[in-house]
């Protein structure tokens, strides 16, 4: 296992961490939705209250469904918590299941359905580059620099920011985990999203603080001049979120008179910007439930959130920001409902598959991260 520069622990790549991970058996392949609903409920009947089924926001209409609780990533593995199930079915990614597997007791065992939904955005900032970038960054500077991180990023790397004094963060409670970054030290770098740490350093009023440490053009990086600012951001960002541009916000309210906007700050900041409304899924959610009948919202995310939005508030006009150019998010579209009937049939037949499970030292250290969190 590669060894940590600057940190205590040691890990790997996340490609290698859950090499234990199944694909779909052949016969579950050609399932139809019939057949694979009828399966999926006879399983949750025999496993009764031993299994709790989460499904993200971003996921498929047959996935959610049949989920247990429906929302953002840190929302459901605290539902999970909550929950006395012996089994916890994560309908998300990696990031999200290791997340779950943190914060449930040691006798919940936590189920990925498939092994390739792996968020691309969370693989922009592996915690051994993180961990060589740090050594670059703070041999820079006698500043002390705080590590930040969104919650989209692999146990490892909430390990990392924890052991450096750092914390994980939301998109809803960014701005206080910069706040208690530079209550405690005098920088902070944020990882892995870059508009979302652009968003927040102008929310907070240091736009004119950012530097950018670009990992993936290393003969073009200047330690020196990027530890010159106070907000050091990671170039990486979500593949959904970047998508959208301000003229996406210029033809919805073109093409529906009296639209209102309401974007994730995963979004570029003249997106943002645009935007009337701003603010996680939770956020999105809430603008439309509370929205008058009539009302037109368009959608700045993934794409499944607004074709749940239009099902389950039809007296709202919900749109897609981008119209059909609207993408669904690569990752969580592995979740195919077929893993689901699979992993639920194994589990009712006693047999786990697709476990997530992480190192006892990175969970301890990264649930001090989300300790951190809470107490900002």
């Amino acid at each position: 296992m590669p060894a940590m520069e600057t940190a205590e622990f040691d890990t790997e790549l996340s490609l290698f961490k859950y090499d234990n991970l199944e694909q779909l058996p052949s016969e579950y392949r050609d399932l139809d939705e019939s057949e694979r609903t009828r399966r999926i409920e006879g399983a949750l009947d025999a496993l009764g209250d031993d299994v709790v089924i989460l499904g993200h926001n971003y996921q498929r209409r047959e996935i959610v469904e049949h989920a247990d609780f429906v929302g953002d990533s840190y929302q459901l593995s605290k539902e999970a918590a909550a929950a006395d199930a012996a089994y916890v079915v994560f309908g998300g990614v990696t990031f999200m299941a290791e997340s779950a597997d943190i914060i449930t007791d040691d006798d919940q065992t936590v189920v990925l359905p498939s092994m390739e939904a792996s968020c691309p955005m969370a693989g922009m900032a592996e915690a051994l580059q993180v961990d060589a970038a740090w050594a670059e960054l703070t041999a820079a500077t006698d500043a002390d620099v705080v590590p930040v991180t969104y919650m989209n990023s692999y146990a490892d790397l909430k390990a990392f920011c924890a052991e450096h004094g750092g914390l994980v963060c939301t998109s809803s409670n960014a701005h206080r985990a910069f706040e208690y970054a530079l209550d405690e030290g005098d920088k902070v770098l944020f990882l892995p999203d870059k508009h979302l740490g652009e968003n927040t350093a102008h929310r907070l009023g240091l736009e004119d603080e950012i530097a950018e440490w670009d990992p993936w053009d290393a003969a073009s990086a200047d330690a020196a001049g990027v530890v010159d600012k106070d907000v050091i951001l990671w170039d990486g960002y979500c593949q959904v979120h970047e998508r959208f541009s301000p003229s996406h916000v210029e033809r919805v309210r073109a093409d529906h008179e009296d639209a209102r906007v309401v974007v994730h700050p995963e979004c570029r900041r003249e997106v943002v910007e645009a935007a009337d409304v701003v603010g996680s899924t939770a956020t999105i959610r809430e603008t439309v439930a509370e929205a008058d009948p009539g009302e037109t919202w368009a959608i700045g995310t993934e794409v499944h959130l607004t074709r749940h939005l239009q099902r389950w508030h039809p007296e709202v006009d919900v749109v897609p920001l981008c119209g059909e150019a609207c993408m669904d998010c690569n990752a969580m579209r592995q979740i195919d409902p077929n893993y689901l009937a699979w992993v639920l049939e194994e589990l009712a037949a006693g047999r786990e598959r697709n476990v997530v499970e992480v190192a006892p030292e990175e969970k301890d250290l990264a649930r001090v991260a989300l300790d951190r969190m809470l107490e900002v």
